[in-house]
């Protein structure tokens, strides 16, 4: 839906939290009990009964001799391992565009005392008393926030029940999904495009309020020939708890959500809307473009069956987001792979013709290149056991890497060749990568040309996936992370501390050039120097500065090793004009080196 994030909740095995009941002892486990007694309903301040961690301790505070867990300094923890975040929002850390916000939660297994009352409240059999067994067998979460203004803000953690409440949804019919929905588009649409109203009610509010409902009408209710009365029934009852500021939480009723929130000026004005919204009746629901705007297809106009596959392809290549998703995945540490767990499920959720299968098959493409590059090689083949069997291990893994893109999967397989000194294969491998670069062949950031229409128009293309697509069509840079163990040594320098991308169709001229220096062949190394200064001409599948600025310092480091040291520093000139960032580019670098 337009203007949701995506939501991630990530739930620590390691720190567990209890309230009455002792839990069984584990040593490698972290312990909190929960204290109520002195804060608001719903929320809980954590103290710690045993961790052998220093890292917890120190995101503790003491008063009274006890250490109470901080939220606070939990979150921005959480900063520093993630690096898809950089930013608190609420509970959650967010990236600065706002794709993403994850909340790191504590697992309390048991059911909490203040929400007993919810287990026996009366109801018109919604939900089923297996629904809330189910419920209550699960226990609840604890969420970095505090109350606002409270004076253990800090301290205090909020008892969430989403565990209970996806159990919920999932009892919903389709009609009480679709009130829920609709509510939703009028909040981000309408109600939130006032300045004054924006930040006042969030989608909890609306989900809680339909709970309610639920809660209140039979189920046989809940019918689609009723949508519209229902649905009314949940925006009245929205206005009704903006009028008295209540609205109470559906497990503890104790805990008004809109105490001290929706008051004074701003809830006049979120209640003239809201009164100009209900005066329309059903028809409210007409405001929101996203269901006033009808696709042309509802109206039965004719339309090319290959228009949405070409637009689709052209949202992919030019999508930043994609990009950045797509690069993120070159790092194999272990806190970047809940970076791109998450990037995996955004795709499928933005992507809706990426399937889980496919999405996982580029993946697994792309972590293999990046495992491949952590794997110690030796640098010449001997009879040693072990080096053989680092070097068959670095190569399974590499293989398994070709399914991503037609070409750097395949160069990363002539790179592990030519660092064992194997040169003959990598030239052969090298020789079949560049073969697979021609003009039809697409990039991240291109525009699509009129080859690229006629293409896509074939049938035989709009039966695959787009990530079928990509390994087929997709020319993608090749990516060294730090520390790479395949990264050639005339690439390397001591201050490398930054993943680093070349153009496919560069690099491959470059690692030509490499093998034939190496076999002291120069007629063939100012071929290969040739055809690489011919790519970097034509800007061959190099669409931004960044790749031709890399493609440069290539060429730079090659007439460097050949000796011509004029035309390698106007190389590496050239690359820090158009990509300056040292961080990303080492051209000033050497540049320094070579003065």
């Amino acid at each position: 839906m337009r203007g949701s994030d995506f939501d991630i909740m990530l739930v620590s095995s390691i720190l567990e939290v209890y309230e009455d009941l002792k839990l069984q002892f584990n040593p490698t486990k972290t312990y909190f009990s929960m204290e109520t007694d002195d804060v608001k309903p719903g929320y809980a301040k954590l103290k710690l009964d045993y961790s052998r961690y220093q890292c917890i301790l120190k995101q503790c505070e003491e008063q009274n001799g006890k250490h109470y867990y901080s939220s606070t300094l939990h979150k921005q923890s959480l900063l520093k391992d993630h690096q898809i975040v950089d930013t608190i929002h609420g509970p959650c850390v967010s990236d600065r565009k706002g794709y993403f916000d994850i909340a790191s939660c504590l697992h309390c297994k048991t059911w909490v005392l203040s929400a007993e009352q919810w287990i026996t409240r009366s109801n018109n059999s919604w939900p089923s008393h297996n629904v809330k067994r189910s419920i209550v067998k699960h226990g609840v979460l604890l969420v970095p926030i505090g109350v606002k203004g409270s004076s253990k803000e800090d301290l205090e953690w909020r008892v969430s029940f989403s565990l209970g409440e996806k159990f919920l949804f999932n009892t919903f019919t389709h009609t009480q999904l679709l009130c829920y929905a609709l509510l939703k588009i009028i909040l981000k649409d309408v109600i939130a495009s006032f300045s004054e109203c924006e930040d006042l009610l969030c989608s909890y509010f609306l989900k809680t309020i339909v709970f309610w409902i639920s809660e209140e009408l039979p189920q046989s209710v809940w019918k689609p020939e009723n949508t519209i009365p229902c649905f009314m029934r949940c925006f009245s009852r929205l206005v009704y708890c903006v009028e008295h500021s209540v609205c109470l939480h559906y497990f503890i009723p104790e805990n008004n959500m809109f105490e001290n929130k929706i008051v004074g000026r701003a809830r006049e004005k979120l209640l003239e809307k809201l009164y100009m919204l209900h005066s329309y009746k059903w028809r409210c629901i007409l405001f929101p473009d996203q269901i006033s705007n009808f696709d042309l297809s509802i109206w039965n106009f004719p339309t090319e069956p290959h228009t949405q596959y070409l637009k689709e392809v052209k949202k992919m290549l030019s999508s930043q987001l994609f990009y950045v998703v797509h690069i993120n995945n070159v790092s194999f540490r272990t806190s970047n792979i809940v970076d791109t767990r998450m990037n995996q499920m955004y795709l499928c959720q933005q992507y809706s013709e990426f399937s889980i299968k496919d999405i996982y098959k580029f993946y697994i493409s792309k972590g293999c290149q990046a495992h491949a590059q952590y794997v110690p090689l030796i640098s010449t083949l001997s009879n040693n056991k072990y080096q053989y069997k680092q070097y068959k291990s670095c190569l399974s893994t590499v293989i398994k890497s070709i399914n991503h893109d037609v070409a750097s999967g395949w160069l990363m397989v002539a790179t592990l060749f030519f660092k064992t000194k194997q040169y003959s294969k990598a030239l052969y491998i090298v020789s079949y990568s560049l073969s697979k670069c021609t003009t039809e062949k697409l990039c991240f950031g291109m525009t699509l040309s009129d080859i690229h229409y006629q293409l896509l128009k074939l049938q035989t293309f709009q039966k695959k996936s787009l990530v079928c697509l990509l390994r087929i069509l997709l020319v993608d840079d090749i990516l060294f992370d730090d520390n790479s163990t395949l990264i050639p040594d005339e690439l390397k320098l001591n201050q490398l501390n930054s993943f680093c991308g070349f153009p496919s169709t560069a690099y491959a001229y470059f690692l030509n050039f490499l093998c034939y220096y190496h076999l002291n062949d120069v007629r063939q190394c100012q071929d290969s120097l040739h055809g690489l200064q011919l790519v970097i001409d034509e800007s061959y599948f190099m669409v931004t500065t960044y790749s031709e600025a890399n493609a440069y310092h290539l060429l730079g480091v090659a007439l460097q090793l050949l000796g011509d040291k004029e035309s390698a520093r106007h190389a590496f000139l050239q690359s820090a004009r158009l990509f300056p960032d040292e961080y990303f580019n080492f051209a000033g670098k050497r540049l320094f080196l070579i003065n």
